[in-house]
């Protein structure tokens, strides 16, 4: 429990993966057939803000608790639930836990960092209005953040950069 007393699950099942990679096919698949110059700087700028936002659920799906982290924890229980059902009533499968053996956790700074992306967030959202892209981004990185497999590869990756990167900003280094 969190200080808010706010239940965290912190586990990824397979069906929850399912979604998070079917979230990403559908935004790089797009991407990838409306770009015939895909290495090219315009074709890149065009799928930056999806990946940033995948980045941004991965780093909620760490965090702590409180809220935010609540509100990242009830997305990943609802992906885990819409993937169990598909995989098991769509195809007949099974739906184990594929969550990660060792957890990391943001430090102090990492979760400011989490903070100043939230507002930032919000603050692009509230001026060029509700994306549906970046929806999908942020369910499919809270969905493959704690994932063992390669999907999870920037849980790895992203949690030590942020935590130092948020510490090395507000001081605590």
């Amino acid at each position: 429990m969190t200080p808010l007393d706010i239940p965290t699950y912190g586990l990824v099942s397979l069906g929850g993966v399912t979604v998070g990679l079917s979230l990403f096919g559908w935004d790089f698949t797009r991407w990838w057939a409306s770009n015939k110059k895909r290495l090219s700087l315009k074709a890149l700028r065009r799928l930056a803000p999806f990946l940033l936002c995948l980045a941004y659920g991965t780093l909620l799906i760490l965090s702590a608790g409180g809220l935010i982290g609540a509100a990242a924890d009830w997305s990943l229980w609802g992906t885990n639930k819409v993937g169990e059902a598909i995989l098991v009533y769509g195809v007949g499968g099974t739906s184990p836990d594929v969550t990660r053996g060792s957890f990391l956790a943001l430090t102090p700074g990492g979760h400011a960092f989490i903070i100043i992306a939230t507002v930032v967030l919000v603050a692009v959202a509230s001026r060029r209005g509700f994306r549906l892209d970046f929806l999908r981004g942020i369910l499919a990185g809270v969905s493959l953040g704690l994932a063992s497999s390669v999907a999870g590869v920037a849980g790895y990756v992203l949690a030590p950069v942020v935590s130092f990167s948020g510490d090395l900003i507000v001081g605590l280094l």
